[in-house]
């Protein structure tokens, strides 16, 4: 029988079931069949979306970087954001990629005017009166490893805090750190798989 769960990744743990480090791992917070795993994964130190499943196909497609799928984070960063580090994340920035130089790829950068709605974090993230911090949201269609917080970075925002909200047209919405949603093999692949009928057109 195949599996589908969103699951909202707290802080601080690890996207695994298994840990020989002490840390704190998906197993802390959800009960599910053994053979069920994550598609890709996030760091320790981010939050948000992971898809976990049994499904080997949607592990082959959605982890391929030719189908290049969306993913959207919510990113809080040191600073008050400017145009033109926008401007230089949507454009392409020099990021370090197993020890060579990377040129990021074009994508979708924006300023939350207004903080978006986001569950507290535990700890919350260290704030500096005199330091403002803003929030961003970047659409990415490749998923290097730590790239957000090096995009931040190399444009002079360094990352507090990284959600993933989204992954094509699965999202967090309605999810609190630890909690999970079930959908059916029909949906994750509606979700995850907009423009490829040929992909789900024979699935209940």
């Amino acid at each position: 029988m195949e599996y589908y769960y969103i699951v909202y990744k707290p802080f601080n743990v690890l996207s695994q079931f298994t840990s020989g480090e002490g840390k704190q791992t998906l197993k802390d917070f959800f009960d599910l069949p053994a053979d069920v795993y994550p598609v890709g994964r996030l760091d320790y130190d981010s939050e948000g979306l992971l898809l976990l499943t049994n499904d080997k196909k949607i592990n082959h497609d959605l982890l391929n970087p030719a189908f290049e799928h969306t993913r959207e984070y919510w990113v809080q960063v040191d600073g008050e954001i400017t145009d033109e580090a926008l401007h230089d994340l949507q454009h392409g920035v020099d990021i370090t990629v197993d020890g060579k130089l990377y040129r990021t790829r074009k994508c979708k950068a924006a300023h939350f005017k207004i903080a978006p709605p986001v569950a507290g974090r535990n700890p919350p993230i260290r704030v500096r009166k005199s330091i403002p911090t803003s929030w961003v949201k970047l659409i990415l269609t490749e998923g290097k490893n730590r790239q957000v917080r090096k995009m931040t970075a190399a444009v002079g925002f360094p990352t507090l805090r990284l959600i993933r909200y989204r992954i094509e047209k699965c999202t967090i919405e309605g999810l609190q750190p630890g909690e999970m949603r079930i959908l059916t093999k029909g949906e994750a692949y509606h979700f995850l798989f907009p423009n490829r009928n040929d992909l789900y057109k024979t699935i209940d």
